[in-house]
């Protein structure tokens, strides 16, 4: 019988990154090959790259280097780009990194196991020229679903393909055959779930739309259906991932359809939290805002896109609002949630910002009480409306503004978690170490970007268990709690269960 082949999938960038790494480890499985997670194990690596900023693209190329340099001292034969950063450049990726034994793009995501074994068989798959994927489908957003089924579009995330009859155990769809392939890549629990991709947005920085294409929605039931599949696996926490969540459903004829199915996520069983993540400020709906403050287990969390508060500088983004209709949304949010998490990034230095903009900046910053904040410095983006722009700052300049707002930033986060003193919050538990003690998050930190919360004891606790605790003091952004209740088990506190 011959040996199996193995393949390690290197995932960098943002959670709909993971979602896809997840799709391809899924078509792999179910076509014979044998998922490993050291990439020197592996027979083909497979790294995932961001293509979104410099420093990003940056870190996919360390790793693609990286992951060459196994050929000389591990298993690994071949090294194989796919994600943003491939399919955003393509042959120019391929000519400029060598090191690369093959760039795919997302249209080779569905003959995925077929690339890697030319490739890793010494043949040459030739990478594509990039092309422009809003152009790919309709215009209106209402003809798009139709479209997308009938054409060979690929869709990362969506089901687009017919599953072999027989799956191997632990491979998605368990709940449909509209539900995409899918193997989780560790144990967390919690896992992302693609609710659309693509953005119809025209943001004057942004490139994703260039290579993630126009924004389309995925079926209610195909959500549900690999939710209620990651519940099967054990996952706790679902975050709803896509490039713009609030315009979801526009594209099925109903613009409020996440108020809708939110409700009906959080009823599946075992699933205990879910989060959204990627909210567009100016799509905020005041009935988005009631379900995500108001429905039990839906996190009263907003990932709010507010990139800048200086309307002049809003507007050459492309972009809308300002300090005071920023600050009276926040204050809606909290009225309703007074304990509501809220995160935010932003763009220091974008070409025209006047120190009275950065100052208006930091008046919103100082009075949002944001408990996460990311500040990046502009930099330009190619096939950007903003590489453009005559009024482009000094990189000095915009330097020393990033380290300005960075300091602020972190002030303002340390005092927001200081603020949280006291408050009793729902901890999904995430880790459990005999030396480093136990550690989660409360219903206001998203994974990866936020803050955690570290318990004073991990005694009886266990991953995958959600916790009642009080907050009795900070570390940053992070939030040290006195565990008090286990839920959904003996409602004795972790204490009083030990002196039994």
């Amino acid at each position: 019988m011959p040996e199996r082949r193995t393949v390690a999938l290197v995932t960098l960038g943002c959670a709909r990154n993971e979602v896809d790494s997840e799709e391809l480890a899924g078509r792999l499985a179910a076509d014979g090959w044998q998922l490993v997670e050291d990439a020197s194990d592996a027979d083909v690596a497979v790294v995932n790259t961001c293509g979104f900023v410099e420093a990003a693209k940056k870190d996919s190329v360390d790793a693609l280097l990286e992951a060459n340099d196994l050929k000389d001292h591990g298993k690994t034969q071949a090294v194989v780009a796919v994600g943003c950063m491939a399919e955003r450049y393509g042959k120019e990726l391929q000519e400029a990194l060598p090191e690369a034994d093959g760039v795919l793009g997302f249209d080779d995501y569905a003959d995925i196991s077929d690339r890697l074994q030319t490739i890793l068989n010494g043949g040459i798959h030739a990478s594509h020229t990039p092309r422009d994927r809003r152009k790919l489908l309709p215009i209106s957003p209402a003809q798009r679903q139709d479209a997308s089924s009938a054409s060979d579009v690929a869709l990362p995330g969506h089901a687009q393909d017919t599953p072999p009859e027989d799956l191997p155990e632990g491979l998605a769809p368990a709940s449909g055959p509209r539900a995409p392939l899918r193997r989780r890549l560790g144990n967390s629990p919690v896992a992302s779930v693609k609710l659309a991709s693509g953005c119809d947005r025209r943001c004057s920085f942004c490139a994703i739309p260039s290579f993630r294409g126009s924004f389309i929605s995925r079926r209610p039931s195909d959500v549900l259906g690999e939710t209620r599949w990651l519940a099967e696996q054990g996952v706790k926490e679902i975050m709803l991932v896509s490039e713009n969540n609030t315009s979801y459903g526009k594209d099925l004829g109903d613009i409020r359809l996440l108020e809708t199915l939110l409700p009906e996520l959080a009823e599946v069983d075992g699933i205990e939290r879910v989060r959204v993540s990627y909210l567009q400020p100016a799509e905020m709906r005041p009935g988005l805002i009631d379900v995500l403050t108001s429905t039990p287990k839906i996190a009263p969390y907003f990932d709010l896109s507010f990139q800048h508060s200086a309307a002049g500088v809003l507007r050459s983004m492309r972009r809308f609002g300002d300090t005071d209709r920023f600050l009276e949304l926040l204050e809606t949010i909290r009225n309703k949630a007074p304990q509501a998490g809220v995160r935010s990034n932003f763009i220091v230095g974008f070409p025209g910002e006047s120190e009275a903009d950065l100052g208006e900046l930091e008046r919103f910053l100082t009075g949002a009480r944001l408990d996460a904040i990311g500040v990046f410095g502009y930099s330009d983006e190619e096939g950007t409306e903003a590489v453009t722009y005559d009024n482009k700052l000094d990189a000095d300049v915009i330097a020393e503004r990033l380290e300005h707002i960075s300091r602020l930033a972190d002030e303002l986060t340390a005092q927001r978690a200081e603020e949280r003193l006291g408050e009793t919050v729902e901890v999904l538990v995430e880790s459990v170490d005999g030396e480093d003690g136990a550690m989660g998050r409360a219903a206001h930190q998203a994974p990866e970007t936020d803050g955690q919360v570290l318990f004073t004891s991990g005694q009886r606790l266990t991953v995958g268990r959600m916790v009642v605790a009080k907050v009795v003091g900070t570390e940053g952004v992070d939030l040290v709690a006195e565990p008090c209740e286990i839920l959904g088990g003996d409602p004795q506190t972790p204490d009083e269960e030990a002196g039994r």
